[in-house]
């Protein structure tokens, strides 16, 4: 029987990368519905290749626009727009599988609504964990989910645990010591910290392996996007701060290894291509055809591996606070940064100011232990408007971040 999917953000990386994968297995896959914020012009055309049922859009005259060219296109997917409409889909009888692949807090509520509806969901949407890690494995748990991780770290891991662990049947043990997140370093891993605040938006988006959206190029050179990693691996894998490692490693072949108690260290290795990562979660546990090159070790010829950097990439060490303070911060942590990656793009602010805000923002809000999904959202709200309010006091240019000393404390 073929697995009908609900894309929830296919215009992006995430999306292009899964549609590519489901094409060429028209036997295994097909699409209930397609969601996208105001990219119409992408979505028409994935619409006209995939006929979903559905396509969601973010607002009503994008909504308007998509249906007049579907309709001028013989298309019958419906249309619909709205918060509401993207729950809808992600907890439809019409899909079996969801893939959350929406940047930022805007994943949260869908993906939140396809665990309640005990769906099959490929996670890339790191924030619904991040914000309510709790609350969404808890929802996943209760309503008889199944939790597939897609961002290529988290797969490499789930590839790494025993079969029984992997599959859900059984927690981790005490043969696992510790996994290992490893990170290219982005664009700026042997830059001189001290020119980091005269970084573009468009030298920040040039990931040297990846091919990613704009904002998460962004976390990725902050190394903000292995901070979130860190965060989403401990619900994940329900594993403490402290046997959660982070490896940086430029060549991006090894995409993280788990090590066990006796000494052994697995690694899943590939060429750095998104479509292997969504290709296994998609047929797990089979394997199928991703589309991507086989892996040739002797060209890679060398791997090599050094730990971060906390003075170059203090959002990493800010990351590794707020896991370690629990509570709130995580959420508080995301939503400030989503302000200032936003505010950076636009050049507002200042690169190295990304982490200024995120750390302003921490220190400004009180942490306390969120009772449900309204206090997250409350914590999301409340931190969006510490960060433009500390974004609207700052020069436009910024200032370069402080000593070492600051980042080393943050995750002490």
């Amino acid at each position: 029987m073929k697995k009908r999917l609900t894309l929830l953000g296919s215009t992006g990386s995430i999306g292009d990368s899964t549609l590519d994968v489901v094409a060429r297995h028209p036997e295994r896959f097909e699409v209930h519905a397609l969601t996208a914020h105001r990219n119409g012009e992408k979505l028409v055309a994935q619409c006209l290749k995939f006929q979903p049922d559905v396509a969601v859009v973010g607002d009503a005259d994008t909504a308007a626009s998509v249906e007049l060219q579907l309709r001028a296109a013989g298309s019958a997917t419906q249309v619909a727009y709205g918060q509401e409409a993207l729950v809808e889909v992600a907890k439809s009888a019409g899909c079996d599988t969801v893939v959350a692949a929406i940047v930022g807090a805007a994943g949260l509520a869908p993906t939140l609504a396809a665990a309640m509806a005990g769906k099959r969901i490929l996670l890339a949407n790191k924030e619904a964990l991040v914000m309510s890690g709790a609350i969404f494995m808890d929802a996943v748990h209760d309503h008889g989910a199944t939790l597939l991780p897609v961002d290529s770290e988290h797969n490499a891991i789930f590839q790494c645990l025993p079969r029984e662990v992997a599959s859900g049947g059984a927690p981790l043990h005490g043969g696992v010591a510790k996994i290992i997140l490893t990170a290219s370093g982005g664009p700026f891993r042997t830059r001189d910290p001290a020119t980091l605040t005269d970084v573009t938006p468009d030298e920040a988006c040039k990931h040297p392996n990846w091919v990613m959206g704009r904002k998460i190029s962004v976390d990725s050179a902050t190394m903000m996007n292995k901070g979130l990693e860190v965060i989403e691996a401990h619900w994940l894998f329900d594993l403490p701060g402290e046997r959660i490692d982070v490896l940086i490693h430029p060549q991006s072949v090894i995409h993280s290894l788990v090590s066990y108690a006796d000494g052994s260290v697995l690694a899943q290795l590939g060429n750095p291509d998104m479509r292997t990562p969504i290709a296994h979660a998609l047929a797990f546990p089979e394997r199928v055809d991703s589309g991507v090159p086989q892996l040739d070790l002797a060209q890679v010829a060398s791997l090599s591996f050094e730990k971060p950097d906390y003075e170059r990439f203090p959002c990493l060490a800010l990351a590794m606070q707020a896991l370690a303070a629990g509570g709130i911060a995580s959420a508080a942590l995301n939503a400030a940064n989503e302000v200032a990656v936003e505010a950076f793009l636009t050049r507002r602010i200042a690169f190295t100011t990304i982490a200024e805000t995120v750390a302003a923002v921490l220190d400004a809000l009180p942490n306390r232990t969120p009772n449900g999904l309204s206090d997250v959202l409350d914590a999301d709200a409340a931190a969006r408007r510490a960060a433009l309010d500390f974004i609207a006091a700052r020069p436009a240019a910024g200032r370069r971040l402080g000593s070492a000393g600051s980042a080393d404390r943050a995750v002490q």
